[in-house]
């Protein structure tokens, strides 16, 4: 096969090269096409524009494939804990016994928030975003530690930076609950898992005997798994982009949360069950609205089903369902909203309809059920979605800087006005 492409412009023929991934994955390099040629590509949303090269994560959509560092998630998922995927995912190898060991006591070393960050969080009205707010309490964490500004800084000073954030922005995300609730807050515990703390600093704080169970941990340590990394989505490569430009580490991960942020991106688990409420409201008949999203002329649409990267099943589902259906049995929860979801469900795994579109239920679907199931708030599910993704942010930044990448610039193709002259402003 051959290594470079032909590209024939004006009865004019150019070589470009041709790169190949480890995967077999192919991409003609135009690194070079503008100044050879004078033209740009136009692609809007970048959707066949490899903008780097990467080691992180494999993903194929068309074969249901997701895999971190080379080892596939169903695997990860199953023998892993999130803190060991974190390692592996920044440092590019599965930790030994005593690495994973001294990386969760760094990061627990690093629970506590600056009290200027508490202090910030309280000025915000209780009804804010809470995505709103941990973005720029992230941000924030550059004036508490300006060392942090320096992304070039030496390598045990940039993995101080890693593990803080890693550690403090659970703390920070259960302050903005408890800011928005008006729950007491739960000071940090050291002693116990990751998952079981932050779940105990969000609602330990009114119940000196809260105790977590280890299902819920189970099913939280599998859900920041499964959304770890994703390759170059939107909130990723704003990540790198905002990085390219020298950006701080926590300047970069707040960008990465505001790009998260969206619907169309990290929103979509909340926009599940703010469907299934408003089909509870509406007298829970799940087939009239099953009939509804198989109406063509019917706007409506099942949110959590189907997935725009994945064309046959989303891998992550298969996983997390079995956590989904573990969660709502051991734990006895009873709610209309949720057995309106296990219709809908059956519905995507047995109609026709939704089989032959491969409208199956993507990994939204159920991580939106669990984090109900748990008594997090819906404005909450993105902030929980940014906790698990930051590992791969982290990762994508370091990357970014290990591989001295450019600074990011896109083209385009301009359509506005042709040159005029100013008109006077009583002419006008």
């Amino acid at each position: 096969m051959s290594d470079s492409a032909e590209l024939i412009i004006e009865g004019k023929s150019y070589k470009l090269p041709v790169v190949v991934g480890t995967e077999n994955e192919r991409a003609i390099d135009i690194s070079s096409l503008r100044a050879q040629t004078s033209y740009i590509t136009l692609d809007s949303g970048y959707k066949n524009t490899g903008a780097t090269k990467s080691a992180i994560t494999f993903l194929d959509g068309e074969e249901g494939i997701l895999r971190y560092r080379g080892y596939p998630i169903e695997q990860l998922a199953e023998k892993s804990s999130f803190i060991e995927v974190a390692y592996l995912l920044i440092y590019g190898k599965l930790p030994t016994t005593n690495e994973l060991a001294d990386f969760d006591k760094q990061i627990k070393e690093q629970l506590s928030i600056p009290e200027g960050v508490q202090k910030i969080l309280s000025g915000f009205p209780t009804t804010a975003h809470p995505m709103g707010v941990l973005s720029a309490l992230i941000s924030s964490l550059t004036a508490f530690y300006p060392e942090s500004l320096n992304p070039n800084q030496p390598k045990d000073e940039v993995n101080n930076n890693i593990v803080r954030l890693i550690g403090q922005i659970t703390t920070i995300a259960a302050a903005i609950h408890n800011h928005s609730s008006g729950s007491v807050s739960s000071a940090p515990n050291s002693n116990i898992d990751y998952c079981a703390n932050f779940m105990s600093m969000m609602f330990g704080g009114n119940n000196s005997e809260y105790e977590v169970s280890p299902v819920v941990v189970d099913a939280l340590n599998k859900l920041l798994i499964l959304h770890a990394d994703h390759e170059q989505n939107c909130s990723t490569s704003t990540v790198r982009l905002v990085g390219s430009s020298n950006a701080s580490l926590y300047t970069s991960i707040s960008g990465g949360v505001n790009a998260l942020w969206g619907p169309l991106h990290g929103g979509a688990n909340q926009e599940v069950i703010e469907m299934l409420e408003a089909i509870k409201a509406d007298g829970g008949n799940s087939k009239k609205w099953i009939e509804k999203a198989k109406d063509k002329n019917d706007p409506f649409r099942l949110m959590g089903f189907g997935h725009r990267v994945y064309k046959n099943f989303d891998p992550r589902a298969k996983i997390i369902k079995a956590a989904c259906d573990n969660i709502l049995s051991n734990l006895g929860i009873k709610d209309q909203a949720l057995d309106i979801a296990k219709e809908l469900e059956e519905a995507a795994l047995t109609d026709p309809y939704f089989v032959d579109r491969k409208l199956y239920p993507n990994v939204d679907f159920y991580s939106g059920i669990i984090y109900k199931a748990l008594g997090i708030p819906n404005e909450m599910f993105t902030v929980m979605f940014a906790i698990g993704r930051l590992p791969g942010w982290i990762a994508q930044w370091k990357e970014l800087h290990e591989q001295k990448e450019p600074i990011g610039r896109p083209r385009q193709i301009y359509t506005g006005e042709n040159e005029r002259d100013y008109v006077a402003i009583d002419a006008r």
